[in-house]
């Protein structure tokens, strides 16, 4: 996986005011935990992390956080946005121990959804049912996404969890759990040959106006 290069600094004040005050200054507190190492406090640059948080691989990358000079790889766990500013308001990161899994959620990349055989011969709908999955895998072995591609489902059809193509030592919890859910769903009737030619009667079948049919004399 690629690193993305972050610069952070230690900080010393703690509470709502000093969080207040740090935001006022263009900066944004977060807090780096785990690999049985004790929690810091940070800040990062606001402008900075507004940005990244807008790539998708700012997500699911292992981020290389310089703090103070000293290096620390990590993983964005999660973040808190302003409800109406543009503004993020906190962030979590945890330490990549690389012998240890990770479990985290995965975004899905849908592929040949407008040309699969269920959309362009049968005008079936293609829905997503999930949009992302829940992950184990080494820090190093972590994708940026998985790939889902439905250029071969028909009309009626269900892509399952079981189906998806994986990287090499990356496992889908749902099914570590037994759980076998689908993904994509083709709704749609499948297609049938429908003959657009009337049937072809008998004389001998049409009634007469007693409602009896007519026989040969």
């Amino acid at each position: 996986m690629d690193k993305i290069q972050l610069v952070a600094q230690l900080r010393q004040e703690h509470g709502r005011s000093a969080s207040r005050r740090l935001r006022h200054s263009g900066n944004v507190p977060g807090i780096i935990y785990g690999s049985n190492a004790e929690a810091i406090s940070i800040s990062l640059n606001h402008n900075t992390i507004y940005h990244a948080l807008k790539r998708e691989a700012f997500h699911t990358s292992i981020l290389s956080l310089d703090l103070d000079g000293k290096k620390e790889q990590v993983l964005l766990r999660d973040h808190q946005v302003h409800p109406f500013r543009q503004q993020v308001l906190h962030l979590d990161f945890q330490r990549v121990n690389e012998k240890e899994e990770v479990q985290m959620r995965i975004p899905l990349h849908f592929i040949n959804e407008d040309t699969c055989y269920a959309v362009k011969t049968q005008a079936a709908h293609i829905t997503h049912v999930i949009n992302d999955v829940e992950i184990r895998a080494f820090a190093k072995d972590i994708p940026h996404f998985i790939e889902v591609d439905i250029k071969d489902i028909k009309a009626g059809q269900t892509v399952h969890l079981s189906n998806l193509a994986l990287p090499s030592g990356v496992a889908l919890v749902n099914l570590l759990r037994g759980d076998d859910s689908a993904v994509v769903i083709a709704a749609g009737i499948a297609e049938e040959e429908i003959s657009n030619e009337a049937p072809v009667v008998a004389a001998a079948d049409i009634p007469t106006v007693s409602g009896k049919k007519d026989v040969e004399a």
